[in-house]
C-alpha cells in the first residue's frame, strides 16, 4: 500500500510535465483521466484510514482534512478548466499548487512532514539575516544609481545602464549568484576601471559574507529543530 501510494503521488506530481504549458504535451483528456485516477486512489486510501480509525479521531486529524480539501479543490478546478476548454476559453490549472499536499499529509510521509516542520520552524529565525541582506542589496542599488545613473552609460545591447532603481536591484540580486558576472559591470569598467571597486565590494559583502552567514543560520537552525522535534510530533 505504501508503494502504491507513493507511485500515484509521483504520477500526480509528474502530470505537470504533460499539461499545458508542458514539456511533452498530452491531450487534456489523457491527463485529466490520469489525475482523476490518482484522486480516486487517494480517496480510497483516505477511506481506508477512516475505516480503521475512530470517527472523532479521524476528523480531528489535520492531515486528513488537508487531503479532503485538496481533493475537492482539484476536482473543482478540473471541472471548471474542462468546461472553459470546451468553449475555447483560455485558463490555467491553479490547483497544481495543492498537489504537494498529498505528498506531505499521508501517513507514510512521516519523515517528509518532519523535515517540512523543521523548515517551517526555521523560517522565522532566518528572517533577520534575510532582512539585513535585503537592506545591503537596496543600499548598494541606491549607490549604483547615484554612481552610474547620470553618466548616460549603455549596455552592450545599447540599453540604458543602471538608470532604473528596480532594475538595478534585480541586476545586483542576480550578481549575488554571479550569474551575470562580469557582464553587469563591463559598461562601468569601460567608463572607468576604478568602478570595479564598487562591484568587488558588493560581491565580497553580499556573496561571500552574507550568503555564507545565511547558509550557516539556515543549516544550524534546521538541524536544531530536527533534533529537538519529538518523534510523535509528525504523526
Amino acid at each position: 500500500m505504501r508503494t502504491a501510494t507513493y507511485f500515484f503521488i509521483f504520477l500526480n506530481l509528474s502530470l505537470a510535465l504533460f499539461e499545458e504549458p508542458a514539456v511533452y504535451p498530452l491531450p487534456f483528456l489523457a491527463t485529466s483521466v490520469l489525475e482523476v485516477l490518482c484522486l480516486l486512489v487517494f480517496l480510497g486510501r483516505l477511506t481506508h484510514f477512516a475505516k480503521v480509525t475512530l470517527h472523532n479521531v479521524f476528523w480531528k486529524d489535520t492531515k486528513n482534512i488537508c487531503i479532503v480539501v485538496a481533493i475537492l479543490l482539484t476536482l473543482t478546478d478540473l471541472a471548471i478548466y474542462g468546461v472553459l476548454k470546451m468553449y475555447d476559453v483560455r485558463s490555467i490549472r491553479w490547483s497544481r499548487i495543492v498537489r504537494p499536499i498529498f505528498l506531505i499529509n499521508f501517513a507514510e510521509s512521516r519523515q517528509i512532514r518532519r523535515a517540512f516542520r523543521s523548515i517551517r520552524n526555521t523560517l522565522p529565525e532566518i528572517t533577520y539575516v534575510f532582512l539585513l541582506f535585503m537592506f545591503s542589496l537596496l543600499m548598494f542599488s541606491l549607490m549604483a544609481l547615484k554612481l552610474f545613473g547620470e553618466r548616460n552609460l549603455q549596455t552592450a545591447e545599447g540599453l540604458p545602464y543602471f538608470r532604473n532603481y528596480l532594475e538595478i536591484v534585480f541586476d545586483l540580486y542576480v550578481l549575488v549568484t554571479t550569474a551575470n558576472s562580469p557582464d553587469v559591470m563591463m559598461p562601468a569598467f569601460d567608463f572607468s576601471s576604478w568602478y570595479t571597486l564598487f562591484f568587488i565590494a558588493f560581491v565580497i559583502i553580499n556573496t561571500y559574507i552574507f550568503m555564507s552567514l545565511f547558509l550557516a543560520v539556515v543549516y544550524n537552525n534546521y538541524k536544531k529543530h530536527l533534533k529537538v522535534m519529538p518523534r510523535g510530533a509528525c504523526d
